[in-house]
């Protein structure tokens, strides 16, 4: 899995190459349009992920449960993709950026996503907001993959600082 993000989020509130924007989306529960076509024209112009993504999913949330979904499913609209929402989140469970390593990271993980419906079986660009760790958009791929979709995709509209 080879990944993109499309801007830099530091914890300590400071915000470099677009973060403020990613910031401001995730503090008012809404990411604009401006994203949607910074994010966009990042992934057709000079990511160019090879094979082409056949569809968009992302990853859920359940303390904004419609967050990530609406910046996915309107991205797709901006790529011509079908929005396919097949991944759950079962349970919640501590977030990354409190875990104390990458053991913990990943075992905070274990059980917590799921899959609900068909996975279409080609290349899928698969979408988060906020990447701390890695590990989710990691798990979440490999999840996919064994559902059946093709190449996944990992698109994070900001990575931390703290990001590994």
């Amino acid at each position: 899995m080879s990944g993109r993000k499309l801007a830099v989020y530091y914890p300590d509130g400071v915000t470099r190459a677009g973060g403020e924007q990613v910031a401001e989306g995730k503090h008012s529960d809404n990411f604009g349009d401006e994203l949607v076509v910074a994010t966009a024209e990042m992934i057709s112009e000079r990511w160019k992920p090879q094979p082409c993504p056949q569809w968009v999913t992302c990853v859920p949330s359940r303390t904004h449960p419609e967050l990530v979904p609406d910046f996915a499913e309107r991205l797709a609209q901006r790529l011509n993709l079908p929005f396919v929402p097949v991944l759950t989140k079962l349970y919640d469970n501590q977030q990354q950026k409190f875990q104390q390593n990458r053991f913990h990271q990943c075992k905070n993980l274990d059980g917590v996503f799921g899959v609900i419906g068909d996975v279409p079986d080609g290349p899928v660009l698969l979408v988060d907001d906020i990447v701390d760790s890695g590990w989710t958009l990691t798990i979440t791929g490999a999840i996919l993959r064994r559902a059946g979709s093709g190449p996944v995709f990992p698109l994070a509209l900001a990575t931390t600082m703290s990001g590994r």
